[in-house]
C-alpha cells in the first residue's frame, strides 16, 4: 500500500524537476503519438472512454428540468476542468506501451497501486474543488443577470440567452470567466498527473512543475489549451458521442507532451517503482521507446 505522503513525495524532500522549451511542432508530434496509441487497441480505449459521454448525457438529462437548465452549459463545459484527472488511466496505458509492457485495458486501473496515489488524489480533489467553484460562479453570474427566477421552458430560456442584450453579455462574460478557470487548470495540471504516475514527487512539485512548464512555454501551452478546447467542443456536438474518441486521443497525447516538456529522471534512478503486476507481462516488443525518452 502506498505510504501517505502528499506534499513532498516518497523522498520527503521537494525535488526540483527540469522543464524543457518546446515548439508548436512538438504539439503536433504529441498528438500524432497519442493517435498512434489510440489506434493500437482502440476497442478497449473506447470502452474506457465511454464513461465520459455517458456522464455527459446524464448531466444533460439532469439539467433538462427548468430549475437546473441554466447550469447545463456550465456543467458540460466545466466537465473539461476535471478531464486531466479523469484521463489518468489513459496516461497509464501510454506509459506501459512506451515501456514495452502489456497494454490490456485492465492495466488502466493499476493506478490504484501507484505509490503516488495520495498525491494523485490530492490534485484530483483540487480539480473537483475548481469544478464546484466554477458551477457556483456560473450560477451566481446567471442570477446576477436574470435574477433568481426559473425559466418557464427550454425555448424561453434559449430565447432569453440568444435574443436579448443581457443574454449575449452572459455568453461573452461567461466565456471570459470560464477561460480564467480553464487557465488555472492548465497551469496547475498540464503535466501534473503524468508526472505523478511516472515519479512519486508529491502534489506540490507536480503542480509547481506544471506551472513552470507553462511559464517556460507560454505560446505552445496556450496553443495546447486551444487545441484541447476545440477538440472537446467537436467531440461534444453529437450528443457527447465523439468524446469516446477525442478524450482518449487527448489523454494519450498529454502523456507524450509530458515526455517532451519534463526532463527525464536522473540516470540510475527509477522513474517509478513498479508493482508486481506491472512487471509480470513485458510485451517484448523490439524497438520500443525508452521510459525516459
Amino acid at each position: 500500500m502506498a505510504g501517505f505522503h502528499v506534499i513532498a513525495g516518497a523522498s520527503e524532500t521537494l525535488e526540483h524537476i527540469g522543464v524543457r522549451k518546446i515548439g508548436l511542432s512538438d504539439l503536433t508530434d504529441a498528438l500524432r503519438r497519442g493517435l498512434d496509441d489510440f489506434m493500437v487497441k482502440p476497442s478497449h480505449i473506447v470502452f474506457l472512454a465511454l464513461i465520459y459521454p455517458v456522464i455527459g448525457v446524464i448531466l444533460a438529462a439532469w439539467t433538462s428540468g427548468n430549475n437546473a437548465l441554466p447550469l447545463l452549459f456550465p456543467l458540460v463545459s466545466g466537465f473539461a476542468l476535471i478531464g486531466p484527472f479523469a484521463a489518468i488511466g489513459l496516461y497509464e496505458i501510454s506509459r506501459r506501451r512506451e515501456a514495452g509492457l502489456d497494454t490490456s485495458w485492465s492495466h488502466a486501473f493499476e493506478v490504484k497501486d501507484s505509490p503516488a496515489l495520495p498525491s494523485i488524489a490530492a490534485v484530483g480533489i483540487m480539480l473537483v474543488a475548481i469544478f464546484i467553484a466554477w458551477l457556483l460562479t456560473a450560477q451566481a453570474f446567471y442570477e446576477q443577470m436574470f435574477g433568481p427566477r426559473v425559466p418557464t421552458s427550454v425555448s424561453a430560456f434559449i430565447g432569453d440567452i440568444l435574443a436579448t442584450e443581457r443574454g449575449w453579455m452572459l455568453i461573452v462574460l461567461g466565456h471570459a470567466i470560464g477561460f480564467v478557470f480553464a487557465a488555472v487548470v492548465l497551469c496547475t495540471t498540464v503535466v501534473a498527473f503524468p508526472l505523478l504516475l511516472d515519479r512519486d514527487v508529491g502534489a506540490y512539485e507536480a503542480i509547481h512543475t506544471s506551472f513552470r512548464a507553462v511559464m517556460a512555454n507560454p505560446i505552445p501551452m496556450a496553443a495546447w489549451g486551444l487545441i484541447v478546447a476545440a477538440m472537446l467542443i467537436v467531440g461534444s456536438l453529437p450528443l457527447f458521442a465523439g468524446l469516446a474518441v477525442v478524450l482518449p486521443i487527448l489523454g494519450h497525447s498529454t502523456w507524450h507532451l509530458y515526455r517532451k516538456v519534463v526532463e527525464p529522471a536522473h540516470a540510475g534512478k527509477p522513474a517509478r517503482p513498479r508493482s508486481t503486476a506491472s512487471r509480470a507481462k513485458p510485451r517484448g516488443k523490439k524497438g520500443g521507446l525508452s521510459a525516459a525518452s
